[in-house]
């Protein structure tokens, strides 16, 4: 990816409680390698495949703070998109701020409680690989009350929200820039997701083979839900020996 289109999602990045142990679990599963920042990034940590940037790490802002991955969606003016987050009914949990010279970025809670993060690039411009094996290809919304969200979005980013029928009674929201599809979104009563979990944003990273990834997930010290099958393949959902939760897809043509 040269570029992102405002509204599409730029990047994502994992925070850690245990920042090594993060990373070896990582660059273990998926062949990543790790450029530790400095004491000026605070340890921030680039994860590239092939000498292409796919992701980033950094450790936990605060003790409240648990491990989790952020998804960041691309904003073209980081202070507009955060006063479209207040007048929809999200709340600003930091931000906007300059990252030195690579960009903007801002924290939100959507109105059910989701995080969601923006990046607006400078020199950091977004993940260079995406969609392809190692890299994430896809953004998924668990939430308690899916249209309050789908105002939302629509009133933040411009998102156009497509439902679908996934089995009888149990409906998958697209979300679209223009023609092309984004994100997703789920209501988590309908997938019977325990009431302890918040509602949340999931990230999927493609592997080539679903099985041989759980399998190595288990060997560094993962717990994993799956796999799963889908229409686009089957996945599975991971929990890193740290505690952040994260999906696994084989795309129907990988493998």
């Amino acid at each position: 990816m040269a570029e992102y289109a405002p509204g599409v999602p730029i990047w994502v990045d994992v925070s850690s409680t245990d920042l090594d142990k993060s990373v070896d679990f990582y660059t273990g599963l998926f062949g990543w390698d790790a450029n530790r920042g400095g004491p000026e990034m605070g340890g921030y940590t680039i994860f590239s495949l092939n000498g292409k940037t796919v992701c980033g790490g950094g450790p936990t802002q605060s003790p409240d703070q648990p491990p989790s991955w952020s998804t960041y969606v691309q904003s073209a003016d980081a202070a507009a998109t955060t006063e479209a987050v207040k007048s929809a009914g999200g709340q600003v949990i930091a931000g906007p701020m300059q990252v030195m010279d690579q960009g903007t970025l801002a924290v939100f809670q959507d109105p059910t409680g989701a995080f969601i993060s923006i990046w607006q690039p400078d020199k950091h411009t977004g993940a260079e690989l995406v969609n392809e094996v190692g890299s994430f290809a896809w953004n998924e919304l668990y939430t308690r009350d899916l249209p309050r969200d789908v105002e939302f979005y629509k009133n933040v980013f411009g998102w156009v929200a497509d439902e679908t029928e996934m089995s009888p009674g149990k409906n998958y929201t697209m979300f679209k820039v223009g023609d092309r599809a984004i994100a997703g979104g789920l209501d988590m009563a309908t997938v019977e997701i325990p009431p302890h979990i918040p509602p949340h944003w999931l990230v999927y990273f493609v592997v080539a083979d679903v099985g041989a990834s759980i399998a190595k997930a288990q060997e560094l010290g993962a717990t994993v839900n799956g796999p799963m099958d889908t229409p686009m393949g089957p996945f599975a959902v991971v929990l890193d020996p740290v505690g952040a939760a994260f999906a696994i897809i084989q795309f129907q043509s990988q493998g």
